[in-house]
């Protein structure tokens, strides 16, 4: 009976490709910043070029980034000084006249 109801089709088990092995990167060290890490990787021999390639790419976006923005710091410093401008802005010391030749 080939036509038997729930008895045909669907997965079986040991069919299709085998699974691959995961691949390791053999980076030893702890990377406290992301551009160290993009960097160990873009330079590791034993790693797969396309990973290398897209480590590279990465980092060369996130350098970037960073120069048309500026940083955090930057934006900040900009920030206070649009703050600190028009209405709001702090007024000019007072002068102090220069004694000439009064001396006591």
């Amino acid at each position: 009976m080939a036509g038997v109801k729930g008895r045909s089709g669907g997965s079986r088990p040991g069919a299709g490709r085998p699974p691959k092995e995961p691949e390791y990167l053999n980076l030893s060290g702890i990377y406290d910043e992301p551009d160290k890490f993009l960097k160990a990787v873009m330079n590791d021999n034993g790693s797969e070029a396309k990973l290398r390639v897209d480590a590279a790419k990465a980092l060369l976006s996130a350098q970037v980034r960073r120069a048309e923005n500026g940083g955090k710091k930057d934006a900040k410093q900009a920030a206070a000084k649009a703050a600190g401008a028009g209405k709001f802005a702090s007024a000019a010391p007072p002068r102090l006249a220069a004694s000439g030749g009064n001396k006591v």
